[in-house]
């Protein structure tokens, strides 16, 4: 599984709109958008946020990992 799909997959699991997640990040859902279709590789220090955010590990949110445990 690739990143992209890992952060569209838990962003809806939570329940949350890409605006939302955009918002959490300091960025626009544009380039949220970007993000999460895979168009554009997301910077690490937004890769870190995501992964405090969603309480996970890192190697979850980029598909290393098969659990959401920490």
């Amino acid at each position: 599984m690739y990143f992209y799909q890992r952060i569209r997959d838990i962003r809806e699991d939570s329940d949350l709109s890409q605006q939302q997640v955009a918002d959490i990040l300091n960025i626009t859902r544009q380039q949220y958008q970007l993000y999460e279709s895979g168009k554009r590789e997301m910077p690490m220090h937004l890769f870190i946020e995501l992964a405090k955010f969603y309480g996970v590990s890192l190697d979850y949110l980029a598909g290393l990992q098969k659990y959401r445990s920490k």
